[in-house]
């Protein structure tokens, strides 16, 4: 094996909610010699936040943004001369629904020990509080933006709870939020469950599971802020 290590680094998922991270991340944090992480700057951010003395000019920074891929020969380089390598995103864990399962594939291929470090997820938090399937469940991302596509997709879903009780999750551009909520009024069935997952972890965290006809009665506005959606059943 070798002597490289890769440590996967959770963020808190809202400015506010770096109480849901586990105090041992500072250790991990100590150790690693070079990051890679989906934006230098919120990396500095939060790690500053976990540890005020944290030296930031002490490491090597790459930024992953959307071109994981341009860094794989930096990467491998970093593996061959054996340095422990910090994987983070901008909020949540890395790899899960962000930016890092291209770098974490190829420390896999290189036989490098890689430690997932445990952090908040709004794809886990939201499953865990909706009282729907945890059992069975998938995460779609985004759905499509073209609405023909959208009902399509929707509809495809809805069908897979029915036929299978699997919990369909997905997230969508925050001010597009109440727009899809629209959608999923419209063209659910009214005994199909919505959960809805607002601002996980922050001091306006709301986490609601009910029937289509329930929402259409409730007068809900979905603000601005990252939000989860799943379907399923109850």
């Amino acid at each position: 094996m070798s002597k490289a290590k890769v440590i996967l680094i959770p963020i808190s998922i809202s400015e506010e909610g770096t109480e849901a991270l586990p105090q041992y991340i500072e250790k991990y944090l100590n150790e690693c010699h070079v990051f890679f992480v989906e934006n230098i700057r919120t990396a500095r951010r939060a790690f500053k936040k976990i540890n005020k003395q944290f030296d930031i000019d002490s490491r090597a920074w790459y930024e992953i943004g959307k071109k994981e891929e341009e860094l794989a020969q930096e990467f491998a380089k970093a593996i061959k001369e054996g340095k422990t390598i910090g994987i983070a995103s901008e909020s949540g864990c890395p790899g899960i629904a962000d930016p890092g399962h291209y770098l974490i594939s190829i420390a896999q291929k290189n036989n490098v020990d890689i430690k997932p470090l445990v952090g908040p997820s709004s794809i886990l938090l939201t499953l865990m509080a909706s009282g729907m399937n945890g059992q069975h469940f998938t995460f779609n991302g985004y759905l499509p933006i073209q609405e023909t596509e959208r009902i399509k997709q929707i509809k495809l879903l809805e069908s897979m709870v029915m036929r299978e009780d699997c919990t369909q999750l997905f997230i969508e551009t925050p001010y597009r939020n109440n727009q899809l909520f629209q959608s999923l009024l419209k063209h659910l069935d009214n005994q199909t469950a919505l959960c809805i997952g607002y601002h996980v972890t922050a001091g306006d965290e709301w986490i609601k599971s009910k029937t289509i006809a329930e929402w259409k009665k409730a007068g809900v506005e979905i603000l601005k802020q990252p939000t989860m959606f799943a379907i399923g059943k109850l």
